[in-house]
């Protein structure tokens, strides 16, 4: 009897599932321009997602997911992001909530019944943290949104702003304060169909436009008591942990190196195809085009690499400071940017024409500076801690 290495094994599963998400953005570049002219969330992306089977990539194997570990969730987003990135962002809230849960203080009941969930029926998770006078928690304060403590439980109310994907919910992790004299804050387990829950459509941004981030509304939703699934004094969190630190720092880097491979992509063809009359030859043959293109190289290149070896450490036990993980996020977002930026400067009026992608590849990825943790909160961290202060 032969036996098969284990890591043999999981690499031919790693195989599979980038030959799948490569397949998939194939399939969602050809709808992505009408779900960012329409702003309709990608109900039919997820869909397929699920089909794929990557809804449940990251859940542990023991409770019937993948398994798969960072590296490989960042390169199924990057790849699933060059086709239609606002796809790509949901699945990121999935899957960190999928691979961080089983390690979390929730009780073991409501972890296994949401992961089986995302397994089974390919059920949506994210945390709806931001509200419009709080803006994000990681930057301090307490929610306004409230859990009053009744007969059954838990009532909930208040409005959470952005709310990433929130269309396509099953469950969501409504970050609330109680109304304790001793206050505890932290995260409650909501079905988005509970009764008191509705969404107000408010998302019309410039670029990411199929994220579906409306506003949540919560007016008197009762949740079980065991639903205050992770619940602390002020003092006691740190409203971004190491584990889930990791995963914010890595995945929207991968997702908008994606966004920016996708433009480098057209700008190939663009300057392969177009023969300007004075020329005589394709502008791919100038040197100075060559260069610049070099340029957009160099950029892709060093965050495919700088993902991919913290990843690795990461994946490894060889863990990674909140204070590096966000600076990774910084610089492989601005390198995406600045990418494009050199593309749309290669291509005049035709990667600004809304006839083109490029235009609409500059509005998704300028939108890697919003995504928390941001550059200015990343860049003081940093210096502080290099002061010792």
């Amino acid at each position: 009897m032969t036996v098969t290495p284990l890591r043999p094994l999981a690499e031919k599963a790693q195989r599979a599932s980038l030959d799948v998400a490569a397949e998939l953005s194939l399939a969602f570049a050809q709808t992505a321009a009408h779900y960012d002219a329409s702003t309709e969330f990608p109900h039919e992306n997820i869909r397929q997602v699920h089909a794929a089977g990557l809804t449940a990539l990251t859940a542990p194997v023991a409770f019937g997911g993948r398994g798969a570990n960072l590296a490989e969730a960042a390169e199924v987003i990057r790849l699933i992001a060059r086709g239609e990135p606002s796809t790509a962002l949901i699945l990121i809230m999935q899957y960190i909530n999928l691979a961080t849960l089983p390690a979390s203080r929730w009780p073991a009941h409501l972890i296994a019944r949401v992961i089986g969930d995302a397994v089974n029926n390919g059920a949506l998770i994210n945390a709806l943290r931001v509200e419009p006078e709080l803006g994000t928690p990681i930057r301090g304060g307490l929610p306004a949104t409230t859990a009053r403590r009744v007969a059954d439980g838990w009532s909930i109310s208040g409005r959470k702003i952005y709310a990433t994907g929130v269309e396509g919910l099953t469950w969501a992790i409504v970050w609330a304060r109680t109304d304790e004299e001793d206050v505890r804050l932290g995260g409650f387990l909501v079905p988005v169909d509970a009764p008191g829950f509705r969404i107000e459509k408010t998302w019309n941004p410039l670029g990411m436009r199929a994220t579906g981030s409306h506003d949540a509304i919560l007016e008197e939703v009762v949740v079980p008591l065991d639903h205050a699934v992770d619940i602390r004094r002020p003092s006691e969190w740190d409203v971004r942990g190491e584990g889930q630190a990791a995963w914010f720092g890595m995945l929207p880097g991968a997702l908008y190196t994606g966004v920016a491979e996708a433009a480098r992509d057209w700008l190939v063809q663009f300057l392969q195809n177009r023969v300007p009359t004075n020329l005589g030859q394709p502008l791919s043959t100038v040197p100075r085009i060559q260069q610049a293109v070099g340029e957009i190289e160099e950029l892709l290149t060093v965050n495919r690499r700088l993902i991919a070896s913290a990843a690795r450490d990461i994946d490894e036990g060889r863990g990674i400071s909140q204070s590096e993980a966000g600076l990774i996020k910084v610089v492989t977002t601005e390198n995406a940017i600045l990418a494009v930026e050199k593309a749309l400067k290669l291509t005049g009026n035709h990667g600004v024409s809304r006839n083109n992608p490029l235009e609409r590849h500059h509005r998704d990825v300028l939108c890697g500076r919003i995504h928390s943790p941001q550059e200015d909160t990343v860049r003081v961290g940093a210096g502080k801690l290099a002061l010792g202060l």
